[in-house]
């Protein structure tokens, strides 16, 4: 695919569009996708997909020496009446349907988790109260696997919180049947020395609406894969993000989105504020068009806000198109300081700076927040941007 350069502050870019002659999901990974370890090489940094996560502080989830240990996670689900919650073996054949591993670490978590967790909302049920998963990490390593399935014109709202100290890596799987509408809100609100790696995979049926909201804030190191396929035509995705990285923090969000149907959607948003001495913040946009996906209509967009000296950012979106009959595609990525004027404008009228600083944030992330639609949760992430914000001046 071709590809932005890095992002210094301040500047802007934008990825070339490239024509590729076939399919080329799997070209910017080690190895094709797979469910065996042993198919992927030990990562050493330099390959594409792993240049700028720092290896060393996975604390061995990448080279096979983070075994399961302690007391790992504790999962709790809440779920509206109607809706089957299960704890199934590796055997069941619900699990692996949404997508198959692309990393060295999601086939590691494929082969290491004991019991995979599976929500399934029967055909034509409509949820008035989203359903809760609980996920609190309490020490030592720990694999998973969830399965979020809905029926066929199926609707409901999936709230996940991590919070709490693990290192875990997991593999989440939405699918969603013809006519479904899931929103999915994943919330990393990790203790700070916590490590979090997980692909998400989402199969979205004929005319099913598929919304994702990733929000971070937590942890040492996050790498999240969310990845996007579509399982008959007329499908819709929307992909949101907000992250707020810390001094010394790493967070990553890696997205594919494969229209590898025709007359589909989709459509990237994620922003990320970053303060403090090495603070790093990572976006990868990948949308593949084949050439099969005639009438698509896409676009992704990234935007940073940089809030203090040593914080860095690299934002790469990539497009890759192999049909010209499409509707729409585009994509872009800005990295930017704090707007001097904006804050000069608030502080005529006025607002004192620390003030005026808070409100520019918040009016950056605003359009975001307003996606998830819970309630609670939109409360809950503004007080913890206010929290940061404070942090900052203290």
């Amino acid at each position: 695919m071709a590809e932005a350069q890095n992002s210094p502050v301040g500047s802007t870019t934008a990825g070339a569009i490239a024509v590729a002659a076939e399919s080329t999901v799997a070209t910017r990974m080690s190895a094709p996708p797979s469910f065996d370890v042993a198919d992927f090489p030990v990562p050493h940094g330099r390959e594409e997909e792993w240049r700028f996560t720092p290896l060393e502080r996975l604390r061995g989830l990448h080279d096979g020496t983070a075994v399961a240990s302690g007391d790992g996670l504790k999962v709790a689900v809440e779920a509206p009446e109607g809706v089957t919650v299960e704890l199934v073996g590796r055997d069941d054949p619900r699990l692996g349907r949404a997508g198959t591993p692309v990393d060295r670490v999601a086939a590691q978590a494929y082969s290491a988790f004991e019991q995979a967790g599976v929500v399934t909302v029967p055909k034509e049920t409509v949820l008035t109260e989203p359903i809760r998963i609980s996920v609190h990490g309490q020490g030592g390593v720990s694999y998973g696997h969830q399965v979020i399935e809905l029926g066929a014109f199926a609707e409901a709202v999936v709230v996940i919180d991590h919070t709490g100290d693990v290192v875990t890596a997991a593999n989440v799987e939405y699918v969603l049947g013809d006519g479904a509408k899931l929103t999915v809100v994943s919330v990393q609100d990790w203790d700070d020395k916590a490590v979090h790696v997980a692909q998400h995979n989402a199969l979205v049926g004929r005319d099913a609406s598929f919304k994702s909201v990733v929000v971070t804030f937590g942890g040492d190191v996050v790498r999240l894969h969310p990845r996007v396929a579509y399982a008959g035509t007329g499908g819709e995705a929307e992909l949101y993000g907000l992250y707020f990285t810390d001094a010394g923090q790493h967070q990553e969000h890696r997205l594919l989105v494969d229209h590898n149907t025709p007359h589909c959607k989709s459509n990237v948003a994620y922003k990320g504020a970053l303060q403090g001495d090495e603070a790093h913040a990572v976006w990868i946009g990948d949308v593949l068009i084949e050439a099969k996906a005639e009438g698509t209509d896409t676009y992704e967009m990234n935007r940073n806000l940089v809030l203090t000296d040593g914080a860095r950012v690299d934002s790469v979106p990539n497009l890759e198109i192999e049909t010209g009959e499409i509707v729409g595609a585009g994509h872009a990525s800005a990295t930017g300081r704090f707007d001097d004027e904006q804050l000069f404008y608030l502080m005529a009228r006025g607002i004192p700076q620390h003030e005026a600083r808070r409100l520019v944030v918040r009016g950056f992330f605003a359009e975001l927040v307003q996606q998830i639609g819970v309630a609670d949760i939109e409360e809950r992430l503004l007080a913890k941007i206010e929290e940061e914000l404070e942090a900052s001046v203290a």
